[in-house]
């Protein structure tokens, strides 16, 4: 009432009561009614507007009494103030409409609020407009209802059903209630079908017609078809439309999936260039509040794009948004056209430091500050900081007071959209990855939990898994649809973005997005997408228009197909090249042929680091894209100059070549960083999969490949990146490096043979340090339990073998080294593998490779055999002959040959442990053999393991013994014999065969045919500056010395070893062998040879002589060592087989005392082993004494020294065999001394064999060959009877002998000089000859002495008699007594007339004794033809003979003459005639009257032998006048031959007196005197020869004759010669005897 007063003071006072009892809450639906019907006149009357929109207010916000009919009223009341021309009043109520919309929509929440327990079904709406028909909705919804259908009806110009008395109304506004009804309220559309119908039928259709102006609008064309009053897009209403078109699109996508799809393409559509730059402006923000809804964005892909036949909405708005931004810089931005134009031109330089006051640069107090912008081919569009991250605050969506479009600033499009794209990676990439994350876990625990009952696993984990997978499955394949929509659209954006952003921060968004699509992409296995991104990346990171093909190849693959977007094709733009960069480093670029230098910028450098942190936090999802991160980190790191250090790590390097790497400071601080983060990249390739592992190193060893194909055929610094980087990735993943062992080390050892030196010094780096990390990194189990693993990590140090490059042999060698140092004790089974390293070097690899090697094996041997496993002992010995096989260098050969004595030694000491292993093993290998089916396999089987390992030890000394080095052969020969001397006791009985048969003969026969055919040229010196005595100048001669050295060996282990040997099966054989060995020596046409053959001889004939000084023999010492013996001897072993070194005699008794019982090797045996001697003896001393059957001057003539040796062999030999020594024999060795004394000695050697003094000796062969005889005959005197008869051959042999006095032995053809007498020895010395026959006087003579001796003692042997032995030596003698003077020495003869008459002496009485038997019958003419030679010799004495020389060889023929008288004339009636008469002829001969029976010159010459003709008379006479003369003829033959005698006197005298008388004064010639004397002695010699015979044998008649001569010799006193005158002194004084007086005469009785 108060109101109807219509008095302002009034209503104010009313209204104001009214407000407060509405405030209590007393007003009734009715009083409520009245109110609003009283302030409607109020509104009417224009009265306190205010007052009333604040009163509608209360009233409908303190209670809900006002509905249906009031409510509208009060609405339309509130509206129609809003209208009134009273700006405050219009805005109040635009205020106070908003609200009680509010309150309207409140009330529904609280309605449902109240009623949502009891839900009642709703009923389907039908499609009908009739406002009456929401009959089904609760009172509070229906107003909401009304209200909202009406609000459509009046923005879209038509009448409304429920607010009666709407007088006008803008579209602006009912748009602006639309929107916040829609955006406060969507659970009441939501909830209600009604409300949903609704936002279907009436809101989406209305929008759709509003913005039709828009779509058809293109700039330019102004005519439009449009019945809508607003030909032109109107800002206001378009900018509230993309506003409720956001709304509807975020609450109710889920209702109006059709309807959005318009919308989004309507949204795109008005990003077209075409459209006015406020439009684009609005609809980018209307984006971007789309692009901050991942949720939404995949709400989309699955509505659309995933649909068959819908458009692919996701994708163009992404794409959209891509063109757009491309449009922007190819199209001059229109809506500010205060752009300058000269930007190129000021920012050409790239110094963006220019102070030009254009839009980018601000001028600040002077200086000048860089706006952040992009700046692409010359168009430049600041970056404007519109938004916060991750929200969508718009600008130009807010400016609803503005009815015309505001000018948009430069760059506020470009940097929304910039915005949009960043926020759609973040939004997409964050949802989709939680989501994985959560899908993984729950995957995890799904398998966790099925994993158990994996039997039945088909039926039962079907249920459990099959909902999650299919799950798993649905949203997979969203993840990946909406990655494969977006990610071309993205890339095509970012990298145009990325080439044209100058701004640190912009760049390092972009960047960061790329990364996050590529590892999004990565972990959804969307490979080419991935593999884009990274490109793009990669491609940032290096200068524009780099060649690298990597990168080039999957470019081009993604340029070919073109990205059509709203049918126009956008093309992935290029870089531009005109990069506005501060330049930060200039380098080389890694290319095949050198080219100019590159520059780096900044950007460069930091898409650099983001491809690292890429590849750091993502590496797992990776895969194949290593390949492109790492191909272009290796040309950043090369341009950068980075060079790999210890373990592989990158440091900044010098630039190796061409103009050297310029770099910035700026960089230069960055660089150690780079290092490190690269450092870090492989540092945590440990946390990766196996998977992704592998793929990063297959990815670095294809760029590694690349860069090996580079440097091939060039030395230019090659890359090492990968090789590098593959070394640190494998020492970070020590902890499971058995999965990428193979490929990495295979790869390593690929880069070891390249021909590149740096590359290949690195491969090899790379490899050993792996090596030697693995053996060193505590693995789990650790290395000692996993033997496979250990083998595995060695096995390509092994395979480094194979390459021949001496560098990475080097590097090789030193890692074995490195190895032994460090992990030498626990090497286990890996030890043949490293032996095999040593043993692989060859000799044609250089000196200091071998000798690496070999420093190796010395370290092996002295500190590691123990700790090795038993079986490689032998690898070991193996490895240590091969050095001593290397030519290289002399030392290392002898070296490894003292190694192999040091390892004999160790398996002497370590003995019974390492057989006892090897035994173990043997079992082993056995049982796996017999499982196969196979022999085990393995050298010198049969032997036990141990023996088997001696076995290969000899071998190996075997080999080296034949080596081409002398030195290394004499070493390896002392070695092994020494070897073999003091530890082959170790060896079981057996084994010895193999020893005799594989080693030692084996060994023999090498040398052997070495020497024969080795070069006799003359090596002029020993290499450097070493002499080479004469003795080793030739090839031949120092093989010489390598047989003697073995040969004497193998004897001395025969003679030790003897007693081990003979109880073998052949050793019959084996001697046969040996013999045969030392045959084939001793017949080597080599001094040194032979006779060390025969001092082997001796010594298995266990007969060493002492040798004399002079004769000490070449051999080196070694030879001579005696075996030593260890007093305190280990005990026997398990097996039976004692450890000993020991030989004494004793012990090898005692040797036999467990095992084996002892062997007693029967005689038999034995003798036929001692004749095999002999056999062999007879073979070297008939082949060597054999005279050659040419001669020229290279006959080879045996030595003195081995003649002498032979035969000294035999007397120790003959003990052996004398029980079956026969005649045979006999004539064998009687040939061999006869040879052996002929053969003559060298010109050169003479002074050393002949003596030098006067006195004649023997040589030791004389002494030597004459002992052989003496031990025969020896043998003989005390054998049995059948032995006896050999005397006669001895005694040929020495009567040959004898003859060499005079007629010195024949060689051959061969000429040599005789040295007569040893008074000539220095004269003969001179001449010319070659070989010089020695004096062989001295040994004849003693040989007849002998002979003599031998003679004494066996004159009676039945064999000396019958085989006419005494005739022999009387024939034998007969030749120097014949030759008499002419005898080479005049000892000769009177030796042998000594030696005659001794032998005679003997042998006389035994001739008369067997007389009767004939035996001697042909002994006595010899005898008389020896007297005869001897005495009435042909040759004449020596002219400078003097009287006492000559006095005493009379004396000697006297001395004959009598041995006649006494043993012979007085047995003669046993001695036959014949001799008989040739003796008195003889006598006769040699008696006085023979001398003058004629006159020649030489007779007179001749000295008178007086004597001896006397004596030759008297015993003439003697024997004529003997009454034991048997015949009385030979009596009457000496008488008759004394009256001629007698005779013959008288008329001598008788002449010579006529002719004293006749020649007076003058003496007779000398002839006549020396007759007379004759005569005159020959009448005194006669007397006293009658006188001592008997006189009954003298007749009458001749002392008649006698006495007649007396009146002769009394005339001749007259001559005047005194020497004729004392013979007739002589002749006369014997007559006294006839002066007796006269007897008286009786006659007849008469006195």
């Amino acid at each position: 009432m108060g109101c109807g007063t219509k008095e302002p003071k009034i209503t104010q006072l009313c209204l104001a009561a009214i407000q407060r009892l509405m405030s209590h809450e007393v007003v009734s639906e009715a009083a409520a009614g009245n109110i609003i019907n009283m302030l409607w006149q109020l509104m009417e009357n224009s009265l306190e507007e205010l007052k009333l929109l604040q009163t509608v207010l209360v009233l409908l916000t303190t209670n809900t009494v006002v509905h249906d009919e009031a409510l509208s009223k009060a609405i339309v009341l509130c509206f129609r103030l809003h209208f009134t021309k009273d700006n405050i009043t219009n805005n109040t109520a635009a205020a106070t409409v908003r609200q009680v919309v509010t309150v309207v929509f409140e009330r529904v929440v609280a309605e449902d609020e109240r009623y949502k327990d009891t839900i009642d079904q709703p009923v389907a709406v039908q499609g009908n407009s009739n406002r009456r028909s929401v009959s089904t909705l609760k009172p509070c919804a229906k107003d909401a209802y009304m209200l909202f259908q009406d609000l459509c009806q009046l923005v879209n110009a038509d009448a409304p059903y429920w607010l009666v008395g709407m007088t006008e109304m803008t579209r602006t506004f009912g748009l602006e209630l639309l929107e916040s009804v829609l955006n406060d309220f969507p659970q009441v559309f939501l909830q209600h079908q009604e409300f949903s119908f609704l936002l279907k039928e009436r809101v989406c259709p209305l929008v759709i017609k509003l913005f039709s102006p828009n779509i058809k609008f293109r700039q330019g064309s102004s005519t439009s078809s449009s019945p809508a009053p607003v030909e032109k897009p109107y800002f206001p209403i378009c900018m509230r439309l993309l506003r409720v078109v956001s709304v509807l699109i975020k609450q109710f996508y889920s209702l109006l999936v059709t309807e959005c799809e318009i919308f989004l393409s309507l949204l795109v559509k008005f990003l077209d260039a075409d459209k006015p730059q406020w439009l684009r402006a609005v609809a980018v923000e209307s984006i971007h509040r789309l692009c901050v809804q991942p949720q939404l964005l995949r709400s989309f892909c699955q509505s659309y794009d995933m649909k068959q036949h819908s458009t692919k909405v996701f994708r163009d708005i992404v794409n959209a948004l891509g063109s757009f931004i491309q449009s922007l810089f190819l199209v001059p931005s229109t809506g500010n056209t205060s752009a300058t134009p000269n930007q190129t031109g000021s920012n050409a330089s790239g110094n963006t430091g220019s102070a030009q006051t254009n839009p980018g640069v601000l001028g600040m107090g002077g200086g000048a500050t860089v706006l952040p912008a992009f700046e692409y081919r010359g168009t430049w569009i600041p970056i404007l900081n519109v938004t916060v991250q991750g929200s969508a605050k718009a600008t130009y969506l807010e400016m609803l007071d503005k009815v015309e479009p505001p000018t948009i600033p430069e760059g506020y499009a470009m940097s929304v959209a910039f915005h949009c794209l960043l926020d759609l990676v973040r939004g997409i990439t964050t949802m989709i990855e939680g989501e994985l994350g959560e899908a993984e876990t729950v995957s995890q625990t799904a398998t966790e939990t099925t994993s158990l009952p994996a039997q039945s696993s088909e039926q039962q984990d079907s249920q459990s898994v099959s909902d999650q997978s299919e799950k798993e499955l649905v949203s997979r394949a969203v993840w990946e649809e909406m990655v494969n929509a977006c990610w071309c659209g993205l890339l095509a954006a970012l990298s145009l973005l990325l080439d044209a952003s100058t701004d640190e921060a912009a760049t390092e968004n972009i960047l960061k997005a790329e990364l996050t699509m590529a590892a999004l992409c990565g972990r959804l296995g969307l490979v080419t997408s991935r593999d884009a991104f990274i490109t793009a990346i990669c491609k940032g990171s290096l200068p524009p228009h780099y060649a690298l093909t990597v990168l080039n190849s999957t470019t081009a693959a993604l340029s070919s197909k073109s990205y059509s977007i709203q049918g126009q094709n956008v093309q992935m733009i290029s870089p531009s090249s005109e990069s506005h960069q501060q330049v930060v480093a200039v380098g080389q670029p890694l290319a095949l042929q050198p080219q100019g230098t590159v520059m780096l910028t900044s950007k460069n450098i930091q898409c650099m680091r983001t491809l690292l942190n890429l590849a750091h936090c993502h590496g797992a999802v990776l895969g194949t894209s290593w390949q492109l991160v790492l191909a272009t980190l290796q040309h950043l790191v090369w341009i950068l100059g980075l060079k790999p250090g210890v373990g592989g790590a990158l440091k900044p390097g010098r630039a190796v070549e061409g103009p050297s790497t310029v770099l910035t400071t700026a960089v230069m601080t960055d660089l150690p960083v780079i290092s490190n983060i690269l450092s870090r990249l492989f540092e945590s390739s440990q946390y990766l999969d196996d998977v992704s592992l592998h793929h990063l190193i297959n990815a670095l060893c294809s760029l590694s490949l690349e860069a090996m194909d580079m440097a091939y055929g060039n030395n230019k610094e090659p890359s090492l990146f990968a090789v590098a980087k593959l070394l640190e990735t494998g020492l970070v993943n020590m902890h499971r490096i058995e999965i990428l062992w193979r490929p990495l080390t295979g790869h390593l050892l690929e880069v070891c043979q390249h021909p590149n030196s740096r590359m290949r010094e690195w491969g090899a780096e790379a490899l050993t340090s792996l090596i030697k990390a693995g053996l060193t990194f505590s693995h789990d189990p650790p290395l000692s339990q996993n033997q496979r693993l250990q083998l595995l990590l060695l096995n390509p140090l092994k395979e480094l073998s194979n390459i021949s490059h001496p560098d990475i042999r080097i590097k090789q060698l030193e890692c074995v080294l490195q190895i032994l140092q460090s992990q030498g004790d626990s090497l286990g089974p890996g030890w043949p593998l490293v032996l095999g390293v040593m043993g692989a070097i060859r000799s044609d690899q250089g000196e200091s490779l071998i000798r690496t090697a070999f420093q190796c094996l010395q370290l092996v041997v002295t500190d590691f055999l123990p700790t090795m496993p038993c079986t490689c002992l032998q690898i070991v010995v193996e490895v240590a002959g091969s050095f001593g096989l290397h030519n290289q260098e002399l030392n290392i050969s002898l070296t490894s040959i003292g190694l192999l004595w040091n390892i004999s030694d160790y398996f002497f000491q370590r003995g019974e442990i390492i057989e006892k292993e090897l035994n173990k093993e043997e079992a082993v290998l056995q049982k796996q053999a017999e499982e196969k089916g196979v022999m085990l396999n393995r050298p010198f089987h049969p032997a036990p393991p141990f023996d088997c390992l001696w076995l290969c030890l000899y071998a190996k000394l075997g080999e080296l013994c034949v080596d081409p080095r002398p030195a290394v052969r004499k070493s390896a020969g002392q070695t092994l014999f020494s070897t073999i001397g003091a530890h082959g006791t170790l060896l079981q009985h057996s084994t010895w065969h193999t020893v005799i048969w594989k080693v030692l003969f084996h060994l023999l026969d090498r040398v052997r045919e070495s020497s024969t055919t080795a070069d006799k040229e003359k090596i002029e010196s020993g290499g450097g500056n070493i002499l080479i005595h004469h003795s080793r100048d030739t090839a031949e001669k120092q093989w010489a010395e390598t047989w003697v050295l073995t040969l004497a060996g193998v004897a001395r282990i025969f003679n030790t070893r003897r007693y081990l040997l003979q109880p073998l099966g052949d050793f019959s054989q084996a001697w046969d062998v040996l013999l045969d060995h030392i045959q084939s020596a001793a017949l080597s046409k080599n001094n040194e040879v032979s006779l060390a053959a025969l001092k082997s001889f001796q010594e298995i004939l266990q007969i060493v002589s002492p040798v004399r000084d002079s004769e000490k023999p070449d051999t080196p010492p070694a030879i001579n060592v005696s075996v030593p013996v260890v007093v305190g001897t280990t005990t026997a072993t398990s097996l039976g087989r004692s450890f000993m070194r020991t030989d004494s005699i004793g012990e090898r008794l005692g040797r036999y005392n467990g095992s084996e019982p002892p062997v007693i090797t029967d005689e038999i045996e034995d003798l036929n082993l001692w004749w095999a001697a002999w056999n062999s003896w007879y073979r070297i001393g008939s082949e060597s004494t054999r005279p050659p059957i040419t001669c020229d001057k290279l006959t080879f003539i045996p030595s003195q020294p081995f003649l002498t040796a032979l035969i000294q062999i035999f007397p120790a030999l003959y003990q052996h065999i004398k029980t079956g020594f026969s005649m045979d024999d006999l004539q064998k060795l009687g040939v061999i001394l006869h040879g052996a004394v002929s053969v003559p000695i060298s010109s050169d050697a003479s002074p050393f064999i002949l003596p030098s003094y006067t006195e004649a000796v023997l040589t030791s062969l004389q002494e030597a060959v004459l002992t052989a005889l003496d031990v025969l005959q020896k043998a003989i005197c005390v054998g049995s009877e059948s032995m006896q008869i050999m005397y006669p051959a001895i005694f040929d042999q020495l009567l040959a002998f004898v003859e060499f006095s005079c007629k010195p032995p024949q060689y051959g053809q061969l000429e040599t000089k005789h040295i007569a007498n040893a008074k000539y020895n220095q004269i003969q010395l001179f001449a010319p000859a070659e070989w010089v026959a020695l004096n062989y006087v001295p040994f004849a003579e003693r040989s007849l002495e002998v002979v003599v001796d031998l003679y004494q003692k066996t004159a009676c042997h039945k064999a000396v008699v019958t085989e006419k032995v005494l005739q022999n030596i009387i024939k034998t003698l007969r030749i120097p007594l014949s030759l008499k003077y002419s005898c080479p020495s005049e000892s000769t003869w009177k030796l042998a007339v000594s030696s005659l008459l001794k032998v005679l002496s003997i042998g006389l009485p035994v001739a008369r004794q067997h007389a009767s038997s004939g035996k001697f019958d042909s002994m006595w003419p010899e005898l008389a033809n020896t007297f005869e030679d001897f005495l009435f010799t042909k040759s004449t004495p020596p002219d400078n003979l003097s009287i006492q020389e000559f006095q005493k060889n009379e004396s000697i023929d006297v001395e004959v003459v009598q041995l006649i008288s006494t043993e012979i004339l007085p047995y003669a009636n046993f001695i036959p005639k014949e001799f008989v008469g040739q003796i008195m002829t003889m006598l006769n001969k040699g008696s006085i009257h023979s001398q003058s029976s004629s006159f020649t010159e030489a007779e007179i010459d001749i000295r008178m032998r007086e004597e001896f003709s006397k004596v030759c008379f008297e015993t003439l006479l003697q024997f004529s006048f003997s009454n034991k003369v048997t015949t009385p003829q030979e009596g009457y033959i000496s008488r008759m031959a004394l009256s001629v005698l007698l005779k013959r006197s008288q008329d001598v005298l008788h002449r010579y007196i006529e002719d004293e008388r006749l020649s007076g004064k003058c003496p007779l010639p000398r002839q006549q005197v020396t007759e007379i004397i004759f005569v005159l002695k020959a009448v005194s010699t006669l007397i006293d020869s009658l006188k001592k015979t008997q006189p009954e044998n003298v007749d009458a008649n001749t002392w008649a004759q006698v006495i007649a001569l007396y009146p002769t010799l009394v005339e001749c006193i007259t001559c005047s010669s005194s020497e004729v005158c004392s013979a007739l002194k002589e002749a006369l004084v014997p007559f006294k005897d006839f002066m007796h007086p006269p007897a008286s005469k009786v006659q007849n009785g008469e006195s």
